[in-house]
């Protein structure tokens, strides 16, 4: 199914009002109703202000393809995810690598997916569930200059992110597909999931192939290992296609882990 977008101007966006503002103006959003941690450094009529300020267009994508053309805008930060799910899919030869993207992520697009000089690869982004995109153009950068808080938490955000790529290609190199599969589910609970009386509930209904290319997998061996998962109770498989996780989350590193990191020497080498 193609996307739908439904573009929405934002030159132009004043007001004099500061308490009761709508969340949607004419011009566009206030980014800062729709995404309020990214003022959480900012109080009294500073806030005020910055909600005045700081209205961006949007676009509304249905789940499929997605399209992406480059910037209209040089300086254009980026685009903020306002809601749903978003899929970024790394073609390299015979191998797909795909990352989760949702609610309150930056990304620059058309930046990361220019092609290396030397690696060759193909990028293909997918809408996993309907998002809302909201577009931080050059207008929003000059809006935000008075509020490096805002800024701060950005980049904050382009960190946590780069910390979830690191876990996720720890997990892929676990020892058992079983193990790998059960790590990713518990990664995505840190961030989507919510508590349930039976368990945690992560409610993204993701394909197998998309579960197999975030652990370096084949498809047809995560389904097997996800059938072996549900069979001893560890995970449950909603009929919405979401999973219910039970018992304790996974991840910590072992004594043996432990020992050998200790070991190693600034270089990099390891004690025998």
């Amino acid at each position: 199914m193609s996307s739908v977008v439904e573009p929405l101007s934002v030159r132009g966006a004043t007001s004099v009002h500061l308490r009761g503002l709508p969340r949607l103006t004419t011009d566009g959003v206030r980014v800062l109703d729709e995404d309020p941690d990214l003022a959480a450094e900012l109080t009294g009529d500073r806030l005020l202000a910055a909600r005045s300020r700081l209205i961006a267009p949007v676009t509304r994508h249905r789940a499929g393809a997605w399209p992406l053309s480059s910037p209209p805008e040089p300086a254009r930060l980026g685009v903020l995810v306002l809601d749903g799910v978003l899929v970024r899919e790394v073609l390299m030869e015979d191998t797909v690598s795909a990352e989760l993207l949702g609610a309150g992520d930056l990304i620059r697009p058309w930046h990361v997916d220019r092609p290396a000089r030397l690696m060759r690869s193909d990028v293909r982004w997918t809408v996993l569930e309907p998002v809302r995109i909201a577009w931080l153009g050059s207008g929003f950068a000059v809006a935000a200059a008075p509020f490096p808080e805002i800024g701060a938490t950005l980049l904050d955000r382009v960190a946590d992110r780069a910390q979830r790529l690191a876990l996720t290609q720890a997990i892929s190199q676990l020892n058992g597909v079983d193990r790998r599969v059960h790590s990713l589910l518990w990664h995505l609970a840190e961030r989507w999931g919510r508590v349930a009386r039976d368990g945690v509930v992560v409610p993204l209904a993701l394909p197998h192939r998309i579960v197999a290319s975030m652990v370096g997998a084949r498809r047809p061996t995560v389904s097997t290992a996800i059938a072996r998962l549900v069979s001893d109770g560890t995970v449950e498989r909603r009929p919405d296609g979401t999973w219910l996780l039970r018992g304790e989350p996974v991840g910590l590193p072992t004594a043996t882990t432990s020992r050998l990191v200790s070991l190693r020497r600034p270089t990099g080498a390891v004690v025998d």
